[in-house]
């Protein structure tokens, strides 16, 4: 009986050393994911400022060109009222 005690207790011994080991690399998995989502979340917060940048920039530049086509057409209006 006392051998069968003693097998059961080193067969719990085993699985309890293998269930630390997956757990160690359980942690160690979980840690690299974390830098991993840390990483993209400051690729993420990046990206979005560079689309905010552009998007002002775009929308200025659109700004400008509307202006100038009203100037034009405001333009031809009065050489069209001056016709008349």
């Amino acid at each position: 009986m006392n051998t069968t005690i003693d097998t059961q207790l080193t067969t719990l011994q085993n699985k309890l050393q293998q269930l630390l080991k997956q757990y160690r690399a359980l942690q160690a998995e979980n840690e690299q994911l974390k830098k991993e989502i840390e990483k993209n979340k400051q690729i993420s917060t990046a990206s979005i400022n560079s689309l905010q940048k552009i998007k002002a920039t775009n929308t200025s530049e659109l700004e400008i060109k509307i202006d100038k086509y009203i100037a034009e057409i405001d333009r031809c209006l009065l050489l069209l009222n001056a016709a008349v």
